[in-house]
């Protein structure tokens, strides 16, 4: 089995990713098991950290990377919180800080005026200096609830309200999560676009 280095310390997103993997014969190993600390994030965009962190993490591991950088971006706060996202409320901020202070920023903001959109960046790279790394973007669009609902995801999840489905994300099904989410939507391309450059599924290397 192909094994690929998950530049990620988040549990939430190595269980996403080990699901939408699942069918791929890869084994997504989180870099946490080569005792690799998440890299420093100064890019200014979702792909710029997502390069960094997948060349991180295989520069470390000797293995190919893939690394995801994903938030949420607020049409009300000008695209707050964004690349910040994770620690939006403090660089220890849990799940239930960020969605706190993210409905005190909205707190005046009418229903009409809270769309949202998630967004994903992915990047994978063969090598530590590959200079052709795979990139590939997706974006969700929602609105922001006044409440946290649902028990399901992590992160902003329980605030953001998918209107095709008439729920929170919080409270989707795991398969239709993975099938319509930003992650899911990024991992299907990044499939279309490894085919394309290496042949197929099964060379990594």
């Amino acid at each position: 089995m192909n094994k690929i280095v998950l530049a990620s310390g988040n549990a939430g997103k190595l269980q996403e990713f080990s699901q939408l993997f699942s069918s791929w014969q890869i084994d997504v190993i989180p870099q946490s098991q080569f005792a690799i600390a998440d890299a420093e994030e100064t890019g200014l965009s979702f792909i710029e950290n997502a390069l960094i962190k997948a060349r991180h993490a295989s520069r470390l591991s000797g293995l190919p990377a893939l690394a995801d950088d994903s938030g949420l971006a607020v049409d009300a706060l000008q695209g707050a919180p964004g690349i910040y996202s994770a620690r939006y409320a403090g660089s220890h901020a849990t799940d239930g800080d960020n969605n706190r202070k993210l409905l005190a920023e909205l707190a005046d903001t009418p229903d009409a005026s809270r769309g949202a959109s998630f967004h994903c960046a992915l990047a994978f790279v063969r090598r530590h200096d590959d200079p052709v790394p795979l990139v590939v973007t997706a974006q969700w669009r929602g609105r922001i609830l006044r409440e946290a609902v649902g028990e399901g995801g992590f992160g902003y999840d329980p605030l953001f309200y998918v209107e095709s489905e008439g729920v929170a994300s919080a409270q989707l099904a795991r398969e239709v999560k993975n099938r319509i989410s930003h992650r899911g939507q990024a991992v299907e391309s990044f499939r279309a676009l490894w085919q394309e450059a290496m042949g197929s599924e099964a060379a990594l290397v």
